[in-house]
């Protein structure tokens, strides 16, 4: 059965975000997400904190569950200070944290440093640059590489991840050089549809597939298998319709499965918000992945 994880926004205490990512660890789920915003516009006049702490904060209080962003961008992060965080993270989790990346959508985080408008191409060479500098950072012990964009002077990462070669890296991606780039450098991959929204449920899924079957093509041509890539879909916060049954989550879960993804992402309830999924869906969902409530610690 496809895996189930979950997204923890960072517009709640941190107690109570901790508390979340707990509920979620005990209910069985693979990893908890959190968005890795300066502000996120949905939700900008509520208070928001950043992921890096928030996910400190969650790695000393779990045990099991993985932990991760979605996404990390070039928008304000540089590659040496985020490989940095990214190497500490991985030691406090003892190993279980993936890092989401992307390239960044035009919005508040690419303003707020006073940056000038980019145009799509021009994101997407800044991505392949941060990102090509970021795993260089997270697999060498010493790195000096002076890029357009980004530069490192004998950036330091001792003891370097936990994990081996490094933490994994899931890149979002739609278009064919977000996929190739995917391809190179990440072990995983995650959408959540169209790069313009489409949110009726065959034109979701129509996205989804098309973009499933250009990944195929971009493995197949790099000579790497179909299954290189852990497959992620993810769910917006405003996409309810899949928990409007039983059945019709079921159904959902099981076209993606053969869609050939391994994991579906969904948002956290949140309680006072009636987007996402609602807390009376929470025991559904988690039967239709058959996860096994786990023992209190």
């Amino acid at each position: 059965m496809i895996d189930l994880s979950v997204l923890v926004l960072p517009d709640r205490d941190p107690a109570a975000f901790v508390a979340d990512v707990r509920a979620a660890e005990q209910l069985g789920v693979r990893t908890v997400w959190t968005y890795d915003h300066l502000t996120w516009t949905p939700l900008k006049d509520r208070p928001w904190h950043a992921a890096v702490p928030m996910l400190a904060a969650a790695a000393v209080s779990t045990t099991r569950v993985r932990l991760g962003t979605q996404v990390a961008t070039p928008n304000y992060r540089h590659p040496v200070t985020f490989a940095k965080e990214i190497m500490t993270l991985d030691h406090l989790s003892g190993g279980r944290l993936d890092i989401g990346v992307g390239a960044g959508a035009e919005g508040a985080d690419a303003a707020v440093l006073g940056d000038p408008p980019r145009s799509l191409p021009e994101r997407a060479d800044r991505f392949a640059e941060w990102l090509g500098l970021l795993d260089h950072l997270l697999t060498h012990d010493v790195s000096t590489v002076r890029g357009e964009r980004y530069s490192a002077v004998e950036a330091r990462q001792i003891p370097g991840c936990l994990q081996r070669p490094r933490v994994p890296l899931t890149v979002a991606a739609t278009g064919p050089r977000a996929l190739a780039l995917a391809a190179r450098h990440g072990q995983g991959w995650v959408t959540y549809g169209a790069y313009r929204r489409q949110d009726a449920p065959a034109d979701w899924f129509a996205a989804v597939e098309t973009q499933g079957r250009r990944l195929d093509a971009v493995l197949d041509a790099a000579g790497q298998p179909l299954g290189a890539l852990r497959r992620i879909a993810q769910v917006a916060l405003d996409m309810t319709w899949p928990f409007e049954s039983p059945g019709r989550y079921a159904d959902f879960a099981g076209r993606l499965r053969d869609a050939g993804f391994d994991e579906i992402t969904l948002h956290w309830p949140r309680g006072d918000d009636a987007r996402g999924m609602p807390s009376e869906a929470l025991q559904h969902v988690a039967a239709t992945h058959a996860l096994p409530r786990k023992a209190e610690r």
